[in-house]
């Protein structure tokens, strides 16, 4: 297997593709934006600036804007972003599923006194979100398919319900592979939810399961709204990211300097980073664990790429990172078996099921793959 020269990204990450010099397609799109100088920055914003403009041009909502929130950096970066530098009254929105750390429930909680914004927090029946675990665990190895569904779901349903026409996202959810450059000014769209995020599902795939047994009615928020909806309001979701240069990093010293935002009190065992995923245990866990079994790369190589990138670390410190995070199976995999009922050696054997040829491959019996420090060069 074939790493990236210059982060720690395998060519199996998704939609990535690693050129002729070793460099992967993440690492060349961020070369472009760094490329990028002050005065383009300032375009940026004016564009980003008239675009509000022509999508609110029409408002007859009470709330300026919906944003999607978990209580995370980037949640608190949008709103600090529209509310304190625009002004903006918008409607916060949480599909809220039965993850959060405390700390994360502290941050959450809190936006809506801080910000003086109205907060709609939804969150399925827990019965529900079991089966669901369960379900699609086996059904595609992802038992948090029904977060990726609620918090790419949840927010549209509410801008078509309040008929408010802009939905302010932060990074671009695909930003992994570097897939579109500076110039493409890509929107939210039903497609990249439902291919991307969904992963090729909806709502009727999880019902008629003789084990789960699922009704229409328990996945109600899980229901897209239709074009004419959507039509109807001129729902349109825009990424910041795209107008204002973007550093998690960065917003997490703001955020915490600013509003009082809390970091994980105690460290992830699949990371080294304290600022992420606060909303969702099981993705610096079980989820990710599954990533890593899949694909044979974790959390930490996508924390790493990051800032290796960015600068706050060298590749060799990185690669370090790798070696000792990707591949732990910590104790959050046991507090989602016992939160689902499962045993562990159903886990690993639907698990095992899942990995990429390309990949693994066994060898007296054991999962092996070629790895980051294997090789001189990648």
């Amino acid at each position: 297997m074939r790493y990236c020269k210059r982060c720690v990204y395998p060519e199996v990450a998704v939609n990535l593709f690693i050129d002729e010099e070793g460099i992967c397609s993440a690492c060349r799109t961020f070369e472009k934006f760094e490329q990028l100088d002050q005065p383009f920055w300032d375009r940026r914003k004016k564009k980003f600036e008239q675009l509000l403009e022509e999508i609110l041009k029409n408002n007859k909502s009470n709330y300026d804007c919906v944003i999607p929130v978990s209580g995370g950096k980037d949640s608190y970066y949008q709103i600090h972003k529209m509310v304190t530098e625009y002004g903006f009254k918008p409607l916060l929105v949480t599909y809220h599923g039965n993850n959060y750390l405390p700390e994360g429930d502290y941050n959450r909680d809190r936006m809506r006194h801080i910000f003086d914004a109205d907060h709609i927090v939804v969150g399925p029946s827990v019965e529900v979100l079991k089966k669901l675990n369960r379900l699609c665990f086996r059904k595609m190895g992802d038992m948090n398919w029904h977060a990726h569904c609620g918090i790419f779901t949840v927010p549209i349903q509410m801008a078509v319900k309040y008929n408010v026409p802009l939905v302010v996202w932060g990074e671009t959810n695909w930003d992994i592979s570097g897939m579109y450059e500076p110039e493409d000014f890509v929107e939210f769209s039903a497609r990249v939810r439902h291919e991307h995020d969904l992963r090729g599902f909806e709502w009727y795939n999880m019902l008629n399961d003789s084990t789960e047994k699922l009704t229409e009615k328990d996945v109600l928020w899980a229901k897209y709204p239709t074009d004419e909806d959507i039509l109807k309001v001129g729902v349109r979701g825009i990424y910041i990211g795209n107008f204002f240069k973007w550093d998690p990093n960065w917003h997490a010293k703001m955020i915490q300097e600013k509003y009082g935002w809390k970091t994980a009190d105690a460290p992830f065992e699949r990371t080294y980073r304290k600022i992420s995923n606060l909303d969702d245990r099981y993705e610096n866990g079980a989820h990710d664990l599954l990533k890593y079994v899949k694909f044979g790369y974790g959390r930490a190589s996508d924390h790493a790429s990051k800032d290796i990138r960015t600068g706050y670390m060298t590749r060799a410190q990185g690669i370090e990172m790798v070696r000792k995070h990707d591949h732990i199976v910590s104790k959050d995999v046991y507090y989602w078996l016992n939160y689902v009922g499962m045993k562990e050696d159903e886990f690993w054997r639907v698990a095992d099921g899942f990995r990429d040829p390309r990949v693994w491959r066994k060898e007296n019996g054991k999962w092996v793959k070629d790895n980051i420090w294997d090789k001189i060069h990648p």
